[in-house]
């Protein structure tokens, strides 16, 4: 069973009609057991970190997550699952994330007035590395964002795929080991994103 973490907040119906489509089961969940006993983990949702940690860290979600990814389960994060996977994010006056990853989340500061933060709509990814996450997905497919901030893995070597936006190439999908983050929405993204969710569900690492 794949648990798709609740935290209270973001598009977890979008997530789990994605799944119904794959027909992959799946269970919306916030219970850290649950959590734990799943064989692979979504962390999935929209919303500001401060909040997002404050959430997870009460119920416990946190530690689950951890335990998750140490025992090489595969884990998903998506948009502020991505994010909240890194160390630091420069949101809400600088947040302490999970750490599954070392790197910061930082700010969009376009210097042209036409790159709108937060990026919202269709944007492509540069495969930088191969990946079971790209199996059947032609490079510089586009995919759905929304965000006003962006993950930046340390090792360089963890960047998987990167998209351009507001005079930055930011990583957009990064992953080390069993752990795999987009910062856009597969569930969102029509037939590549349900593409990657089924890879998701295939890749054994």
């Amino acid at each position: 069973m794949i648990a798709i973490v609740d935290y209270g907040a973001g598009n977890l119906t979008s997530v789990m009609l994605a799944f119904e489509t794959i027909q992959v089961d799946a269970s919306i969940t916030d219970s850290p057991e649950v959590i734990r006993d799943a064989a692979r983990v979504i962390f999935p949702g929209v919303g500001a970190a401060g909040a997002s940690m404050q959430t997870i860290a009460s119920l416990g979600i946190d530690d689950a997550i951890r335990d998750v990814v140490t025992a090489g389960k595969p884990f998903l994060g998506i948009c502020i699952g991505a994010q909240v996977s890194l160390d630091q994010s420069e949101e809400d006056g600088g947040t302490t994330c999970i750490g599954l990853v070392s790197g910061t989340v930082k700010r969009f500061q376009p210097s042209n007035p036409r790159d709108k933060v937060p990026q919202m709509g269709w944007n492509a990814v540069k495969q930088k590395a191969a990946h079971p996450i790209f199996e059947s997905i032609d490079d510089e497919s586009e995919f759905y964002f929304v965000h006003s901030f962006y993950p930046a893995p340390k090792d360089q070597e963890a960047v998987l795929g990167e998209t351009d936006y507001a005079d930055v190439s930011f990583s957009s999908v990064y992953g080390r080991n069993n752990l795999v983050a987009t910062q856009f929405h597969p569930e969102k993204s029509g037939k590549v994103g349900l593409q990657l969710l089924k890879n998701f569900c295939n890749w054994n690492p």
